[in-house]
């Protein structure tokens, strides 16, 4: 009875290695992907906010801090938005989300060709409470969230880029 019970997640198994797929996050995966991200060189970006995100980045994609020549060059923009949500009838918010967009693009260093472009996007929400240095750690903590939740969206969207095999990768 028990024999029964495994075999439809074997067949679920058997069937996703047939259709090539492969976990990013795998220990193959991570091997390969690691020698290209320490040939990035992420340029810096504008403002605070772009500051602590290119700190991020460089953490994210040479976490050992290899020295290595670079291959590639990132250039990002990052724009931040505040929307006010959950109003008091007194017309004061409670509730607040940031929005962090950045847009990236990464580029050969010899020749400067596009080889890869893509803009994400995160949101998180933080209270706007009665105290104004309480809002302003808590908006201070929000920021600092969505910086390091962008760097790791991003690392994983560059992560894509370099799984694919070189023919995907030229279309």
């Amino acid at each position: 009875m028990s024999l029964f019970k495994g075999t439809p997640f074997l067949i679920g198994l058997i069937i996703l290695q047939a259709c090539g797929f492969r976990p990013l996050y795998s220990e193959g995966a991570q091997v390969s992907a690691m020698p290209e991200f320490a040939r990035i060189k992420v340029l810096p970006i504008p403002d605070r906010i772009g500051q602590q995100l290119r700190n991020h980045l460089l953490t994210a994609l040479n976490p050992t801090q290899r020295n290595v020549r670079a291959q590639f060059i990132m250039k990002t923009k990052v724009k931040e938005i505040f929307t006010s949500l959950a109003v008091k009838k007194s017309a004061f918010a409670t509730r607040a989300n940031l929005t962090l967009t950045a847009k990236f693009s990464l580029s050969d260093s010899t020749g400067g060709k596009r080889l890869f472009s893509n803009s994400r996007s995160i949101t998180v929400s933080y209270n706007i409470l009665d105290s104004e240095f309480a809002t302003l750690m808590a908006k201070k903590n929000a920021r600092q969230r969505a910086v390091r939740e962008l760097s790791q969206d991003i690392r994983t969207q560059l992560g894509v880029y370099f799984y694919q095999p070189q023919t995907a990768k030229n279309n």
